[in-house]
């Protein structure tokens, strides 16, 4: 799924680092939604419940000060022997910063690392397994918690997300098909001969997915079943008849117009044919932040919108872009403190305050339970897709690579799929270039 720039800076502020996304004044309602917040599962014995410990998270003191300092606040009432001391650091400057740290041996307590940067520090941050027990992991949703298991450590604690995917449809052309939302696609084959439906009647592009894996858009490959990295996550292992067949799929799809041409852009600050301005006809792997860009920039869209459960993996799940986690470095000095706090910071009692202030998701299971998340009085497509999303995290797992290169990665694999798409190389010829980037880029050349 391509973007608009719109789109864009809402994937930013959901994913990576939410707070552009809210307005100062809510930030000023966390203090009110974050008077008491739940120590379920936080606290230990010994050495948990004493130390000085340091907190880094990313992008959240402009507008979620409040929130972060109550949290605080109420853990050291409840745990005088600890002293947090809290510091926020730009988005762009974590992966830098926190690799700094490592090697002065000066480093947090307790990190906030998204998934997409993790992978590369999984060797230098504490087993919390040594001190969470499994009952207190128990609240986590399996497919977030079990992929920050390499090799069998925990290496961090779930936090907040941006939501699974959802089909977006604009009814006002999808009606002229005859479109059932609530018989949508449930693979890409079904995707794309829907597009081609719409466009053959009228002429409308169906969509914008295209089988690439950049940072925030579809990753189609993973969806077919075609594995990213080998095992070990030190070469590309998408370089296969496969993937190629994969490719022509979607290269016929395009021709065709069932994908609209400025899919292949790679200017998406400048997207052509979007949903915004009604030039294709649905999104099937939408996130949350596309709803509140239509919201707000195209109302009449907003209006007319279906939300439908998108396609899945082969296996029956649904993709993540990345998830936030809090990591223990191994060189933290208060190991026990630390994952103690981490622990409390993503409870579920805590998540659900933090959901209440801005359009994230969480990573437990009892947030969910919440009427915040139930109540299905809400009608609105945001409302709609919000209980939706709720019941599709049993199957969500992350869909970043974790390689600590996946910016990079997905970079290199888009600019070849783009080549190909326009005509300019074979779908071998760009799966082979884009494999031998990846590996040299994963062999650190």
């Amino acid at each position: 799924m391509r973007i608009t720039s719109h789109q864009r800076r809402g994937r930013r502020s959901l994913l990576g680092f939410v707070a552009p996304l809210v307005l100062a004044a809510v930030a000023a309602l966390a203090t009110s939604c974050v008077s008491g917040p739940s120590d379920a599962g936080g606290s230990g014995a010994g050495a948990a419940d004493e130390g000085d410990i340091t907190f880094w998270t990313i992008n959240l003191k402009k507008n979620f000060g409040s929130y972060i300092t109550g949290l605080i606040d109420s853990y050291q009432k409840s745990h005088p022997k600890v002293h947090v001391t809290w510091v926020d650091v730009p988005g762009k400057d974590i992966a830098t910063k926190f690799l700094s740290s490592v090697a002065s041996g000066d480093v947090p307590d307790v990190v906030n690392i998204d998934s997409a940067n993790l992978g590369r520090f999984a060797d230098q941050m504490v087993d919390l397994g040594k001190f969470v027990q499994p009952n207190e992991l128990a609240d986590y949703q399996p497919g977030l918690l079990n992929s920050l298991r390499p090799n069998g450590s925990l290496i961090a604690l779930p936090w907040y997300n941006g939501g699974a995917p959802v089909g977006v449809y604009n009814m006002s052309i999808m009606s002229k098909v005859g479109f059932d939302p609530a018989n949508p696609p449930k693979n890409y084959d079904e995707v794309l001969a829907l597009g081609q439906q719409v466009y053959d009647k009228t002429k409308v592009y169906g969509t914008n997915s295209i089988p690439s894996y950049v940072n925030g858009e579809t990753a189609v490959l993973s969806y077919e079943g075609i594995p990213m990295l080998t095992p070990d996550k030190k070469k590309a292992a998408f370089d296969t008849p496969a993937a190629v067949a994969v490719l022509n799929k979607f290269k016929k799809a395009y021709d065709s117009h069932a994908i609209a041409p400025g899919a292949i852009s790679a200017d998406t600050r400048n997207f052509p044919q979007s949903l915004d301005n009604q030039q294709i006809a649905f999104v099937p792997d939408g996130y949350p932040f596309v709803l509140t860009s239509l919201e707000n920039n195209s109302p009449t869209v907003y209006k007319n919108l279906a939300i439908t459960k998108p396609p899945t993996t082969k296996d029956g799940k649904y993709l993540l872009l990345g998830q936030q986690t809090l990591a223990v470095p191994a060189r933290s000095q208060h190991q026990a403190a630390a994952a103690a706090f981490a622990k409390f910071v993503t409870n579920g009692a805590n998540q659900l305050a933090f959901c209440k202030l801005v359009a994230i998701y969480p990573s437990t299971v009892s947030t969910t339970k919440d009427a915040f998340f139930t109540d299905k009085t809400d009608t609105s497509p945001i409302g709609k897709a919000r209980q939706l999303i709720v019941s599709e995290l049993p199957n969500l797992v992350d869909g970043q690579l974790g390689s600590g290169k996946d910016a990079e990665l997905s970079d290199a694999l888009s600019k070849q799929v783009r080549a190909f798409m326009q005509g300019s190389v074979s779908a071998d010829q760009a799966l082979a270039t884009a494999a031998d980037a990846w590996n040299k880029a994963l062999s650190g050349q």
